[in-house]
């Protein structure tokens, strides 16, 4: 019986809408066992773990084939509510946190601890009080496990994005029957420390006995903390085998099938090159974000990055330019002061936005591909429009909106059945090409991109990174990169601004060591 699986996975396939999504799967995996599975946007490991966890979508499109065993035991969970009760936890890449709630109240939601009253037992159990003695100490030994610094009491709509995902762990530890945790994209958010004190913590949920399911994109993070590696391929399983038999150059082959050509960055000449932006005195009022006093110039047709350590004020500057979050300062585009706080006059003037939040800001997820695409050019450019009786009707311009999507799906490579596609229906990073679509079709001649490669995989890297590097090139855009990825912004900018403290500590040729990158960002310089 010692050598039962805790789960195992047989023969499971899955088509959505016609494509076939699951081939054939097969997988195993022990009690406290650490497994790595990793795969391309679209390679089918999101489907794979909504059916394990229940997820009504897969029930709402015709279920599954094959079978899947927990303790040895078939299992089919209807809900995700089966699945918690059956001890499988799951975090998702998306954040399913209540704002407004304290970090205790959501690590406890629905099931916290009560006090029984005379009322309680007359009128019923809605009149029982909360417990917040046995809630704080239950929390608190949720959080301990992490072996972080959270503030318990702290409202999630005032922490930084990094405590949000360590929220969402704390929350699945709190529960007392966990067996099996998935962890989907868990590192994508987090700062380099924050990351190395969630693998920790994952190593300690192993000496548990708590198995854990870890997909990620970033290789090293599974050869650090896994015991084996699940490579998927279109719907295939084409790898499995043990972490220290394998290494980052042998995953990324199985993953993707074929070679990554990594271009090296030729610098541009910028120094006969007019500013097209200035930033002057920017401040930024953003939860989780520190924007105290940006200046910054930025020269017509360059790629600029700008990175940061997280909630130094990297991703606060573009959400306060577009006029998601209150700013105050000044921004001059091409000679003209733009008023802050007006997001449609940055619009008028030809600057385009890609959110780090692809789902609450990005997308229109319950609307089509091309719908996507094309609706804000539609709506700012009147772009993709018939026109009658001089402009007095207008009406959609359908193949003109088919032809738009259809190229930027090839240019892309967007991975879908057909541009009338759903956005939800998407992988994450092919979500993320949709939105980088979008903001093409508006042919802009400034364009803000903030963590454009974040949760994504290699493969899916690679074609982003070179879709702005040619959107730049031959549309002479200028490009504003935000990202939390270093080597990144060094492969792809012309030049690197490091934000600390929410001022510019410093500007750099994107050449510069690594060194040098690292003493701006604690606010430093040799």
């Amino acid at each position: 019986m010692k050598n039962i699986p805790l789960l195992e996975i047989k023969n499971v396939k899955k088509s959505f809408f016609g494509n076939q999504v699951l081939q054939d799967i097969n997988l195993s995996l022990h009690k406290g066992e650490i497994m790595g599975l990793v795969g391309e946007n679209g390679a089918g490991k999101s489907t794979l773990m909504k059916i394990l966890f229940g997820m009504g979508m897969i029930k709402e499109t015709g279920g599954y084939e094959g079978e899947i065993l927990l303790n040895g035991n078939k299992i089919q969970f209807q809900s995700p509510f089966d699945a918690i009760k059956a001890g499988v936890g799951m975090v998702h890449q998306e954040f399913s946190l209540i704002p407004g709630f304290s970090v205790i109240e959501n690590i406890l939601l629905n099931r916290e601890p009560v006090n029984k009253n005379v009322f309680s037992e007359i009128f019923g159990e809605r009149l029982n009080t909360l417990n917040y003695k046995k809630m704080t100490s239950k929390a608190q030994n949720a959080i301990d496990l992490l072996d972080i610094d959270l503030d318990s009491h702290m409202t999630i709509n005032e922490m930084p994005v990094g405590h949000k995902q360590f929220t969402e762990i704390a929350r699945e530890l709190s529960k007392d029957n966990l067996k099996l945790l998935i962890l989907d994209e868990p590192t994508a958010v987090l700062t380099e420390k924050e990351s190395v004190a969630l693998l920790s913590s994952i190593k300690k949920m192993s000496e548990l006995g708590i198995a854990i399911i870890f997909i990620t994109h970033r290789l090293q993070e599974i050869l650090d903390v896994c015991d084996k590696v699940v490579v998927m391929r279109d719907g295939y399983i084409v790898s499995n085998v043990n972490a220290k038999d394998t290494n980052i150059e042998e995953i990324t082959k199985s993953m993707i099938g074929r070679n990554i050509e990594v271009e090296k960055k030729v610098l541009n000449t910028l120094s006969t090159k007019n500013n097209i932006m200035q930033i002057k005195n920017l401040w930024v009022d953003m939860p989780g974000e520190v924007v105290r006093d940006i200046t910054l110039d930025i020269k017509e047709g360059e790629i600029l990055g700008i990175g940061g350590l997280a909630g130094q004020g990297k991703l606060g500057i573009p959400n306060g330019i577009m006029g998601l979050y209150e700013a105050g300062g000044e921004v001059i585009f091409d000679g003209n002061s733009i008023p802050l706080n007006n997001p449609r006059k940055f619009l008028d003037s030809q600057i385009a936005f890609v959110s780090e939040d692809r789902r609450e800001v990005g997308l229109l997820l319950d609307e089509s591909l091309e719908w996507n695409i094309a609706f804000n050019a539609m709506q700012i450019q009147n772009k993709f429009l018939k026109t009658y009786f001089g402009g007095l009707i207008k009406c959609r311009d359908e193949k003109a909106i088919k032809d738009i999507s259809k190229y930027y799906i090839n240019e892309l490579q967007i991975k879908c059945i057909s541009p009338s596609q759903k956005a939800k229906e998407l992988s994450g990073g092919n979500q993320q090409k949709v939105c980088l679509a979008k903001s093409f079709a508006l042919q802009p001649r400034f364009l803000f991109v903030s963590e454009p490669t974040r949760g994504i995989d290699v493969g899916a890297k690679s074609l982003v990174l070179q879709a702005l590097k040619r959107f730049n090139k031959e549309n002479n855009v200028t490009i504003v990169m935000i990202s939390s990825e270093l080597e990144e912004l060094r492969h792809t900018c012309d030049r690197i601004a490091i934000v600390t403290d929410g001022k510019i500590s410093g500007i750099l040729d994107s050449a510069s060591s690594s060194e040098e990158f690292g003493f701006l960002m604690i606010g430093k310089t040799k």
